[in-house]
């Protein structure tokens, strides 16, 4: 899967499925299951779990992936099972005033992600993957590479949060400069071949992410000491806390 250029949560929840799978079947091999033991896990999903159709269908992914990456004996493309199916919700849609409150109530450290997520149209990890020079002042838009799908876009930067991001990059700039006296430091993570093309550029300021953790830690890859970006948990239980 890494390969493949899936993402870690593609991994993490393909891996959680596919263990799920081999235990509801009694621990079996997969070599030994097919078509059969799918439609039984997949019904099982609905009738006794009541998992949502995108849960159900991240199930069936992770088993097709199984099935035909690794086991080579790939599954039907008429497989009988019961389809996951919820009643439709509608949108719920802020006011105006509830967004103020929102960002009235917003911690400073989690104020400017916020901000971006709610004025660029931008997914979580697309704002916390965000590199410093993914910022472009100069023609006020922000660069996103490798987004959903490994589609690279570019989103309009509005004119109100350039001194904050300017102050954030002053402050991944110190953090920086803390990084490079501590020997053990490996530099921020690059992605793919660009490690191997540009060995050096993962000690400058434009590689750092822009929402960088306040601590190192260890990288569960490689083992070496770096700096992240942000938890997204953490992004996402500010927002639960802020009750506007």
């Amino acid at each position: 899967m890494y390969l493949k250029r899936y993402a870690k949560s593609t991994v993490k929840a393909y891996l959680y499925w596919i263990a799920s799978f081999i235990r509801f079947s009694s621990m079996r091999h997969p070599t030994t299951m097919g078509d059969n033991e799918v439609e039984l896990f997949l019904n099982h999903l609905v009738n006794q779990q009541n998992v949502a159709p995108n849960t159900q269908t991240q199930a069936l992914n992770a088993l097709s992936f199984l099935f035909k990456e690794v086991i080579k004996k790939p599954l039907s493309l008429s497989l009988g099972f019961i389809k996951s199916k919820r009643a439709t919700k509608l949108p719920v849609v802020l006011t105006q005033q509830e967004i103020n409150n929102f960002f009235k109530v917003c911690s400073a450290k989690h104020y400017l992600p916020c901000g971006l997520l709610y004025g660029s149209d931008m997914r979580l990890m697309e704002v916390l993957r965000l590199r410093v020079h993914d910022i472009d002042f100069d023609y006020n838009c922000i660069r996103i590479w490798d987004g959903k799908g490994e589609k690279n876009r570019v989103v309009t930067l509005a004119v109100e949060p350039t001194p904050q991001l300017r102050s954030q990059i002053q402050l991944v700039d110190s953090y920086l400069q803390l990084d490079l006296k501590n020997p053990l430091y490996c530099g921020a993570y690059m992605p793919y071949l660009l490690r191997k093309k540009y060995p050096n550029h993962n000690r400058q300021l434009g590689w750092q992410y822009l929402f960088s953790s306040h601590k190192l830690s260890l990288d569960p890859e490689s083992k070496q000491l770096r700096r992240h970006h942000i938890d997204e948990k953490q992004l996402q239980r500010a927002v639960k806390k802020s009750r506007f």
